[in-house]
């Protein structure tokens, strides 16, 4: 049986072994052919996460190991769609699994999204990984910039842009992102969460690791600090969700006097945006309800 996965990111390289594997323990002869659109396979694991994270990205050792085993063969450089159709796989596959994934951001419909200087978050992670198709430069002339959303991949934005550039030099980090970044006047990044604490799809871990970025405050405001009965219950059936708004509250509780780094993290809650200002960018104006 001949099989083509389409997608050589961690769902196709971990779908493709299940596959070899399953029919390895039946004895049944298998073809899994792996068709990656980029020159290099394991997708967001190598282009979607911050490079001072070295522990998740670690997984490309396990993704590694099964393709060198030497029974699924890698077909990179080849996009499906216009190198080579869905229908031509067919023709020639007993099975087709298509596993590309998200790549791009969802959408925000606020007037003035559209603004230079309002960017989505797939583009900036694709800049600061060096994925293939994004830009190499990038311009970060604000001193104050907002990131909307309460995921780890606003944690991984935010830490990026409130880093000096000297502590990532430890890292894999590309020598173009560390020289914008080197010369970067960002002091302050606000952090917009839609709703309270205990909501925040943050990880315990990702957000304490903020605590551990050198010369900057993280700053909480203690009125935002709002638990109702479904934050209570929600708190009470996930640890996660109780260990996150813990930290928070902690850090709400802080005396604003004895803030003294030279960058601030701001971390707002129950703030929605609704329109972003400007006439040709954006001019730092953001009208949230």
């Amino acid at each position: 049986m001949n099989i083509a996965v389409v997608g050589a990111g961690p769902a196709g390289v971990f779908t493709a072994d299940i596959i070899t594997k399953q029919f390895s323990q039946i004895e049944f002869p298998v073809r899994v052919d792996l068709f990656e659109r980029l020159p290099a396979p394991f997708g967001l694991v190598r282009y979607g996460v911050a490079p001072d994270h070295p522990r998740i990205k670690a997984i490309i050792d396990s993704l590694h190991n099964v393709l060198d085993r030497g029974d699924i063969r890698l077909v990179a450089g080849v996009e499906v769609g216009t190198d080579i159709s869905v229908e031509n796989l067919q023709d020639v596959y007993d099975a087709v699994v298509l596993t590309t994934g998200a790549n791009a951001d969802a959408p925000l419909p606020i007037p003035g999204i559209e603004l230079p200087g309002s960017v989505g978050a797939s583009k900036f992670v694709s800049w600061y990984d060096a994925h293939p198709d994004a830009p190499q430069h990038w311009t970060l002339d604000a001193e104050q910039v907002a990131v909307i959303g309460a995921g780890n991949v606003a944690l991984d934005i935010t830490r990026m842009l409130a880093k000096h550039a000297e502590d990532l030099w430890a890292t894999d980090i590309p020598n173009h992102v560390y020289g914008i970044l080197r010369d970067s006047k960002i002091a302050d990044v606000h952090v917009f969460a839609r709703r309270g604490p205990a909501e925040a799809q943050f990880s315990p871990t990702e957000l304490r690791e903020l605590h551990e970025v050198r010369d900057v405050d993280i700053i909480v405001d203690p009125h935002d600090m709002v638990f109702d009965r479904s934050s209570e219950e929600l708190m009470k059936s996930s640890k996660q969700r109780r260990l996150v708004a813990e930290t928070l509250v902690e850090w709400s509780k802080r005396d604003p006097s004895t803030f003294t780094a030279s960058r601030r993290i701001h971390l707002h809650f129950m703030q929605a945006p609704v329109r972003l200002e400007g006439t040709t960018r954006v001019d730092g104006k953001c009208q949230g309800g």
